[in-house]
């Protein structure tokens, strides 16, 4: 049940009523995972399952959203609430780094462990073509005596990979201006600068659409190309997507502010966003360094 609160008083701690956005959201999510799993392994209709769940996901958290916002500026939260959202969103951003580390973890333990072990004496053996090189280390080298693993190129930091780190820095600089500009109650210049960061991160997204594009017709370079391949489009793939939500984030931030929500004393919604926009740049330097300079 919904807390009782007295008309024009805020409830020291606001509970909303039973809501059907969560089973709803599980479900598009679990559309989305079922089908791209089915996809992937060369199931057309998969491709269609994922588009459904992707649907049903965008119209629930767009209906989620509008709840949440029109309880925010009917003035049902209060600072306990404020202060819920702030932890809420710390622990969702640990869990993120949680996820990432998982996949950086991975790389790391395949190119200073698994490989040198599988080049060792008693593999050597085994697979007496077999060299323990690092396909960035040498360019086609798949490591796949058995021919599992098609010849492939790596792509380097230069230069697409370099742009689209100038992008989020950039980005990283406008959306700081633009809090900046919150905090001092310049409305117009605030959401100005909130366009320019959401048309970064959709310009980021194209570059990186277009390095796909270019990895798979001219490098050869595919998500079953070993190892190698297999972490990095998990890497740069995931964090792609996770540059998509930042941006919707900031999208519906920057339509809230033009329609006059926040003040400069009360607007965790644009600080979480903002959070979690500078949780991306953070993770893209890691994976910059560590998928195309190493």
């Amino acid at each position: 049940m919904s807390a009782s609160t007295t008309p024009g008083q805020t409830p020291y701690y606001y509970v909303p009523g039973p809501s059907q956005h969560p089973v709803m959201m599980a479900f598009g999510l679990l559309l989305v995972i079922f089908g791209a799993g089915q996809w992937v392994n060369h199931h057309a209709w998969g491709a269609y399952v994922t588009l459904a769940g992707l649907v049903v996901w965008a119209v629930v958290l767009y209906r989620w959203f509008k709840d949440s916002i029109h309880e925010s500026e009917s003035g049902l939260y209060s600072e306990r609430i404020d202060v819920s959202y702030r932890w809420s969103m710390a622990w969702f951003i640990f869990s993120e780094v949680m996820f990432f580390a998982a996949f950086f973890g991975a790389l790391y333990w395949a190119r200073v462990f698994a490989l040198p072990m599988l080049g060792n004496l008693d593999h050597q053996l085994l697979w007496p073509d077999f060299r323990a090189v690092w396909p960035s280390d040498a360019v086609g080298m798949t490591a796949s005596p058995a021919g599992t693993v098609e010849p492939f190129k790596t792509i380097g930091p230069f230069w697409l990979p370099t742009i689209n780190t100038a992008l989020l820095l950039t980005s990283g600089i406008t959306l700081t201006i633009a809090h900046h500009a919150l905090l001092a109650n310049e409305r117009s210049k605030t959401i100005f600068w909130m366009w320019c960061t959401v048309l970064l991160g959709a310009i980021f997204l194209v570059v990186q659409g277009y390095e796909y594009a270019h990895a798979y017709q001219d490098l050869n370079l595919k998500l079953s190309s070993g190892i190698f391949g297999s972490t990095f489009f998990m890497l740069t793939g995931f964090h792609g997507f996770h540059v998509f939500v930042g941006m919707l984030m900031l999208l519906f931030i920057t339509l809230r502010l033009m329609k006059g929500h926040f003040t400069p004393k009360r607007h965790f919604g644009f600080e979480g966003a903002a959070w979690y926009w500078h949780f991306v740049d953070v993770v893209w330097l890691g994976l910059y360094v560590m998928v195309y300079w190493l």
